[in-house]
């Protein structure tokens, strides 16, 4: 098993270090992964959301964004969590994350923050401490796992009591072909990877959380989604399969904050 999820790895580490290296998105105008905000340090147009614009940062929090790539999300949250505040970003490609570093003294020049760090690691095994964020969100990574489950067990650990949880994924209405599951270019577009719908918020459950609730849920359309050939070669095939999906969780414990 562990020798299938590091071979799983390499191949998503492949896929977005070269994207990374061309600075350009596997996805284009309509989004495969739905809407985004507007274009901001870090946008490769690799999301299927906007997990920060359903989770109403406030000033002081610590946000946690699992495969944070570029730095997109983490770009955006840094603002509202304020200068007292703190948000991390953990992915594992070193391309990304020299990228990301380049995108932090462009947002660091631009705004004058000093609240972001990018940190290396695998978003199964987390490099932070207990209870280190009030909200761990994320943007179409969780289904580029091969250890799904084991990634909403780290994000209930690195949560304080009372913390939440905002990921936009891609789910499956419906089985994908055997032959799709196994393409490469799919995964790293978010689709082969993805579990079913009632899977993926089984496990978000089973790990602990709460109040799981659905904050938005989209259709997935292939036609017109990417300008390369990574969703082109599987056509109509995949209409109707996926649905990008936004989900809010929460951590019992202490008082929750309002989100």
């Amino acid at each position: 098993m562990k020798v299938h999820h590091e071979k799983t790895r390499s191949m998503v580490r492949k896929a977005y270090g070269t994207v990374a290296r061309k600075a350009v998105s596997c996805c284009s105008g309509s989004s495969c992964c739905g809407p985004k905000p507007a274009k901001s340090e870090g946008e490769l147009g690799l999301s299927c959301g906007n997990p920060v614009g359903f989770s109403k940062i406030k000033k002081g929090m610590t946000v946690l964004d699992l495969g944070s790539g570029a730095g997109k999300d983490v770009f955006i949250a840094a603002p509202l969590a304020g200068p007292k505040g703190r948000v991390i970003g953990v992915d594992m490609t070193p391309e990304m994350l020299k990228l990301a570093a380049k995108n932090l003294a462009k947002f660091t020049a631009r705004t004058g923050l000093k609240n972001v760090e990018f940190r290396k690691g695998l978003i199964e095994k987390l490099p932070v401490k207990d209870g280190e964020a009030d909200l761990v969100i994320s943007n179409c990574v969780v289904n580029l796992s091969p250890d799904k489950p084991e990634v909403f067990r780290e994000a209930f650990r690195a949560l304080r009591p009372g913390g939440s949880m905002v990921v936009s994924d891609i789910v499956l209405n419906k089985e994908l072909p055997p032959a799709l599951k196994k393409h490469a270019g799919l995964y790293a577009a978010c689709v082969a990877g993805a579990l079913l719908r009632q899977d993926y918020l089984g496990a978000i459950k089973a790990a602990g959380f709460k109040g799981v609730k659905l904050l938005g849920d989209t259709l997935y359309r292939a036609g017109g989604t990417c300008s390369d050939p990574i969703t082109d070669k599987a056509g109509k095939a995949l209409d109707g399969t996926a649905s990008s999906i936004t989900v809010l969780a929460l951590k019992p414990g202490a008082k929750q904050r309002k989100n």
